[in-house]
């Protein structure tokens, strides 16, 4: 009986483990999303005009140096901005990396910028001014895997359903 326990809690912690384990590896990665009602950020250092345009950003790492190339499609007039180490959006100028607002069309926008590993980057989707928002899909391609950075409410998540776990288990055993 206290065997099977213990294999149930084993399969769960593993089942557990593995999930964390997997991130969203790809050499191609896409996201699709909506920049209506994001928080918002400052662009006018860049001569754009708008110090509150919504955007959406995502965090991720690289496990290979070399070049990465961005893109966007959106439904309006959309603007890619890299950043390395950190990202402020009341100082869009810090940690810039590289950016693009209209590539083939007002509604597309592309770069390409050499990674380096052991580097957090925040790639963000935004438009070219105020009134700029919507859905988008985006794309970021090169040639190594590219894992998205959990954010603090994630492993705020996973601490908490460890907790649970110990604490079930523990009840169990002095039961």
């Amino acid at each position: 009986m206290k065997i099977t326990k213990f294999l149930r809690t084993a399969v769960a912690a593993s089942a557990l483990f593995i999930g964390i384990a997997q991130t969203a590896n790809a050499e191609i990665t896409t996201h699709t999303g909506n920049t209506t009602g994001g928080p918002t950020l400052d662009l006018t250092p860049w001569a754009f005009p708008g110090s509150a345009i919504p955007y959406t950003q995502y965090a991720f790492t690289v496990d290979t140096a070399g070049e990465y190339t961005f893109q966007v499609t959106a439904e309006y007039d959309a603007a890619i901005l890299l950043f390395e180490n950190s990202f402020d959006p009341a100082d869009t100028t810090a940690n810039f990396v590289n950016g693009s607002d209209d590539n083939v069309s007002s509604t597309t926008a592309a770069f390409a910028a050499d990674l380096e590993t052991g580097s957090t980057y925040f790639f963000i989707v935004t438009g070219s001014d105020d009134p700029e928002y919507g859905f988008y899909s985006a794309t970021i391609g090169g040639p190594g895997l590219i894992s998205a950075v959990p954010e603090p409410s994630t492993w705020l998540m996973l601490g908490v359903g460890l907790a649970a776990v110990g604490y079930t288990a523990r009840r169990k055993t002095q039961h």
